[in-house]
C-alpha cells in the first residue's frame, strides 16, 4: 500500500525555503523564547533606551540586560548608537514587533 501523495510531496517541496533561511528563522523565534529578552523588546518598542534605563525598568542587573541585548544584536533584532559614554538600543524594524503583536494576539484569545 502506497500511502505517498507524490503531487502533494512535490507541491509541499515548492513551497520550502532554503535550509540557511530556516536556520536564522529558528533564531529569530530563540529570541522570543526568553522572557527578559521579550520584555526588553517591548520596551524598545515603545522608546530607545540604553542598558541603564533597561536595568531600571526590569529591575535586573546591568549585566543581565547586556548579556541580553548581545543575543539580540546577534540576530539582528536590535540596533544601537552610541552617544558619548552612553550605548542607546532601539528595535532594528517593524518586522519583530509584528510578531510580538500575532503572539500576543494569540495568547489572548
Amino acid at each position: 500500500m502506497n500511502l505517498v501523495d507524490p503531487e502533494k510531496v512535490e507541491q509541499c517541496r515548492r513551497g520550502m525555503v532554503d535550509e540557511n533561511e530556516y536556520d536564522d528563522m529558528s533564531m529569530i523565534f530563540t529570541m522570543f523564547g526568553d522572557s527578559t529578552r521579550l520584555k526588553i523588546m517591548s520596551a524598545l518598542f515603545t522608546s530607545e533606551l540604553c542598558v541603564g534605563d533597561l536595568a531600571a525598568l526590569l529591575q535586573m542587573s546591568q549585566s543581565a540586560i547586556s548579556h541580553q541585548l548581545a543575543s539580540l544584536k546577534k540576530t539582528k533584532l536590535v540596533t544601537s548608537r552610541k552617544i558619548g559614554k552612553l550605548v542607546y538600543y532601539s528595535m532594528a524594524d517593524d518586522h519583530i514587533k509584528n510578531i510580538y503583536r500575532m503572539a500576543l494576539e494569540h495568547i489572548r484569545e
